[in-house]
């Protein structure tokens, strides 16, 4: 199943935005946070940090 283009975007501005307003937290604790909302892997959301 192809993901829309708007679909992918969005996601990744929330995860960027997510990671800026908890920069307190551990690394860690943010991408388990994300992983349990948006029920990506762990490799998905470090991938778009990255990418962001």
């Amino acid at each position: 199943m192809k993901r829309s283009k708007e679909l992918v975007e969005k996601r990744k501005d929330f995860v960027i935005d997510y990671v800026k307003r908890n920069q307190e937290k551990q690394m860690k604790v943010i991408v388990n946070e994300l992983m349990e909302m948006l029920f990506l892997s762990e490799r998905t959301i470090y991938n778009i940090i990255l990418q962001g």
